[in-house]
């Protein structure tokens, strides 16, 4: 196992250290990601039985034409209950892959193991704080967004940490978000950079993995048979896709996390204490700068 030195690192060595552990621990962070995203998986292929497929008529003027589908008002209600399970599944999966891998990469860079296992048992009992920071993180950056773009991409990139903060300091949604703000105050262009290079990847991964089964898919609408396996096929990519993508920014910004407090707490130096049977002091997180005052 690899052991990293805590100490002050460059956004290229955070990077490197990124794909360094992802890479020696693949199947860790792939399994902690594929578990929860198997939920999601089922879900989209149920999702595809119910899919009212387009009845094509014949080409007029050049242009196909949809006959009525006869889609009544309880299909649309059923279909809108299924999208809205699908959602609440995406939302937990997520929730459990994210602070899972959280977990993984704190005892991986502080020079301890764990397992699959261990890390998803570990978050189990923090679904519903790490809940209470996806719906305040996505209130403060939606209202950001709505702000001319820019404000919300700078507020992402203060809230960059605060899913670690909340799983390793053990704090509520709100002290969560304010210590991220706190931790990334003049740091927030390299969570930027961490984000650019995420989306890339998401961007690589869609291409490879999703667009080509949706594209086989719309060539395929008139047999309902193969437009359904197409779309089964894409649910299939999009799982492919999202576990071999999702772990890095989360890992990244995990190791931004530590890097920070290493620079601001001198966090190297509380282990150390730790190690030699001190007691370590535990960051002050009160008198944080809020966010929301």
């Amino acid at each position: 196992m690899t052991t990293y030195d805590l100490r002050p690192l460059s956004l290229g060595e955070i990077l490197d250290r990124t794909f360094s552990l992802y890479r020696n621990h693949f199947v860790l962070f792939a399994g902690i990601t594929a578990i929860p995203y198997m939920l999601i998986l089922v879900a989209g292929l149920a999702q595809v039985l119910f899919v009212k497929v387009p009845n094509v008529g014949r080409i007029q003027s050049g242009a196909p034409q949809l006959q009525a589908s006869g889609v009544s008002a309880g299909d649309a209600g059923f279909a809108v209950l299924i999208g809205l399970a699908v959602l609440v599944v995406a939302g937990v999966a997520h929730l459990l892959a994210q602070g899972a891998t959280v977990f993984a990469v704190s005892e991986l860079h502080l020079g301890r193991t764990t397992t699959i296992g261990a890390a998803l048992q570990r978050v189990r009992g923090e679904l519903g704080t790490l809940f209470g920071v996806l719906i305040l993180s996505s209130l403060a950056i939606g209202g950001g967004l709505i702000l001319l773009i820019i404000p919300g991409i700078y507020i992402a990139c203060r809230l960059a940490v605060c899913v670690p903060a909340a799983i390793l300091e053990d704090l509520g949604p709100r002290t969560s978000l304010e210590r991220s703000w706190a931790l990334t105050k003049d740091n927030a262009g390299r969570a930027l950079l961490i984000y650019v290079l995420y989306f890339v990847l998401v961007i690589v991964v869609t291409l490879l993995f999703k667009w080509p089964f949706a594209v086989l898919a719309v060539l395929n609408v008139k047999d309902p048979n193969t437009f359904r396996f197409w779309l089964a096929a894409q649910q299939v990519g999009n799982f492919a896709g999202d576990v071999l993508v999702g772990p890095f920014v989360t890992i990244a910004t995990s190791l931004l996390y530590y890097d920070l407090r290493v620079r601001k707490e001198a966090f190297d130096l509380q282990m150390m204490m730790g190690a030699l049977g001190g007691t370590p002091a535990r960051p002050v997180t009160g008198g944080a700068p809020s966010m929301f005052s």
